[in-house]
């Protein structure tokens, strides 16, 4: 069974000021997918809080896959891309691609994402929108790819084909 965590970043969940609505539904999404949800946990804005949980999860913990929600837009306040660019040896942009892709026909919006996805060791990382919608909506683009990808990153040498 694939272990992974949910990172939630959040200014206000993370003080308290509002409930974590995307971190619950995204690990329901993954455990009726099979996925084992290990870790949880709300952070704040902060590019060194997010690279430390994510540098954790994926070295100390191994987690085999980690999905971020939330700091993927344009605000002064969204690092999670940057945070995660920083943590991560090899991108996945047809991961990010096709999340762009599949939202832009919900709304214009989708447009100004500038969520990443990328390898960490045997650690596929993925950044999601922070509105449950947004971000359910970006988990079941890639949702088809996540078994295969993940046994990629850890070395099946079986043939893709």
């Amino acid at each position: 069974m694939l272990r992974s965590g949910v990172l939630t970043i959040s200014d206000r969940s993370s003080q308290g000021l509002r409930e974590d609505a995307s971190g619950p539904r995204l690990a329901d999404v993954l455990r009726q997918h099979g996925i084992d949800v290990v870790w949880t946990a709300v952070v704040p804005d902060e590019e060194n809080e997010i690279r430390r949980v994510l540098t954790q999860w994926a070295d100390e913990n191994s987690a085999d896959l980690i999905l971020t929600s939330g700091g993927t837009g344009l605000s002064p306040r969204d690092v999670t891309p940057e945070a995660t660019m920083a943590v991560v040896q090899r991108l996945v942009p047809g991961m990010a691609e096709a999340m762009r892709s599949a939202s832009m026909s919900k709304t214009p919006h989708a447009m100004i994402s500038r969520a990443v996805a990328g390898v960490r060791g045997k650690t596929l990382i993925i950044n999601l929108p922070g509105s449950p919608k947004g971000a359910i909506e970006n988990l079941e683009a890639v949702l088809p790819a996540l078994k295969h990808a993940i046994d990629k990153i850890q070395g099946d040498p079986s043939e893709c084909a």
